[in-house]
């Protein structure tokens, strides 16, 4: 009997493990491997084991051979292991493994439908949004009623109003607002000229102590007709005589410029729409206090609330250049206020969206064809002067008028209307 130097014995009473004499194999042996008879054995290359270059070895421990259980012969049928062809020898890997373990998902079509989920639900919320928006719109003014209009230009030219309407305002709104007495429609605070168009948006005040020539017109209400009578009057009473459509009137009139759009909020409204975007940030120049308005600021950048911000384009008396400086402030707050608004922060939070349209859009009046399209371009046009996209400026002035208002340089507002009618870039100053 021969002795292996590690334990294993040549017995022929047959192969045993360590120490019954079985032969240590031959680890440079080809090794049969069939699953059943008639099945060619699989050869393997030298020192590898039945599958996938494993070694011979592996998967034995000292004193096991292939196909053997601890101390016993060969198994009948030869070095079957017990797996057919294509599984792994000793447990590991094999051609059923994906059968055994299922399909891998299709991360490709996952991906694929929760696009299309996603885009289908952003399309729903779009739409229904824009329906829900639209039908909140204060389709209130009549321009068609406007008589001897002028000829239209390139470009879309809005006239934006801020009233004095306490309209919806209890008595405490009023008192902390210092808004006055109650009335639902008095004269215009605010009066701007919005051209939007391709070659730079263009913002335009008309201070409310210009003198204009009330031209004839027929009563919004009365239906009656009043003739041309040579009458000059501030710009913001027209609006107390008759409404938007005489203030629109008086402004075709007087410039020559055709009104496509108009768009008018109240005291109320302004206030809610600022709390709603949760206050806009201003740098003010100066120190303001104004008793009438309720103005109280020092100088320096800091985010003012609805009250605060509806006293500071108010203000008047506490400012140099009087009502030429208030417009300069107004333009500038509200153009602060369009760029606010159009925050990812806000278009993209409902919980800030809604509420800020809701309070804009409940409170704004607008003409009969003013579509919600119309509106989100105004907006964004102010948004664009504010981003220095455009300019923003006086009506020209050349003085005062013998009765004591502002006169407007008539040469100059020829020059600016022509330059809005043909969508032109402005070059007037209106610098006096």
């Amino acid at each position: 009997m021969n002795q292996w130097p590690d334990g294993w014995t040549d017995n022929p009473r047959g192969r045993e493990g360590r120490g019954s004499g079985a032969p240590r194999p031959d680890p440079t042996r080809v090794m049969p491997h069939t699953s059943a008879p008639g099945v060619p054995p699989q050869t393997r290359g030298p020192g590898q084991g039945p599958h996938h270059g494993q070694s011979y070895d592996a998967g034995y421990d000292r004193g096991q051979g292939p196909g053997y259980d601890q101390g016993h012969g060969q198994p009948p049928g030869g070095y079957d292991s017990g797996y057919s062809d294509g599984q792994v020898y000793g447990g590991r890997g094999g051609g059923d493994r994906g059968s055994r373990e299922g399909p891998r998902p299709d991360w490709r079509r996952r991906f694929k439908w929760g696009l299309i989920t996603l885009v289908v639900v952003v399309l729903v919320w779009s739409v229904g949004t824009y329906f829900w928006a639209d039908s909140k719109l204060r389709r209130e003014v009549d321009l068609s009623i406007v008589e001897d209009r002028p000829e239209g230009g390139d470009g879309t030219n809005y006239l934006i109003v801020g009233s004095d309407s306490r309209e919806g305002m209890s008595a405490d709104d009023r008192q902390k607002l210092h808004t006055g007495g109650p009335t639902d429609q008095g004269r215009t605070d605010s009066i701007m000229i919005l051209h939007v168009g391709s070659n730079g948006n263009t913002m335009i005040s008309l201070p409310r102590d210009s003198d204009v020539e009330v031209p004839s017109y027929t009563g919004s209400e009365s239906g009656k007709h009043y003739p041309a009578q040579g009458r000059h009057t501030k710009i913001n009473a027209t609006y107390a005589e008759d409404g938007p459509a005489l203030l629109v009137r008086t402004v075709e009139h007087n410039t020559g410029l055709k009104i496509d759009h108009y768009a008018e909020i109240g005291f109320g409204g302004f206030a809610k729409i600022v709390d709603a975007v949760g206050g806009v940030e201003m740098d003010i120049p100066r120190d303001i206090h104004d008793d009438k308005s309720g103005a109280d600021f020092k100088k320096g950048k800091q985010t003012l609330d609805g009250r605060q911000a509806l006293a500071f384009v108010r203000t008047r008396y506490a400012l140099p250049g009087s009502d030429l400086d208030r417009t300069k402030n107004q333009q500038k707050f509200l153009a602060a206020l369009a760029n606010q608004a159009a925050t990812p922060s806000t278009i993209l939070n409902p919980f800030k969206l809604y509420p800020t349209m809701g309070a804009g859009l409940d409170t704004l009046k607008v003409d009969k064809d003013m579509s919600l399209w119309n509106v989100a371009s105004m907006f964004w046009a102010m948004k664009g002067v504010s981003g220095g996209e455009g300019k923003s400026m006086n009506m020209p002035l050349a003085g005062n008028a013998p009765n004591g208002n502002l006169q407007w340089d008539k040469a100059k507002v020829k020059q600016l209307v022509e330059q809005l009618n043909n969508d032109e870039k402005v070059t007037v100053s209106s610098d006096r």
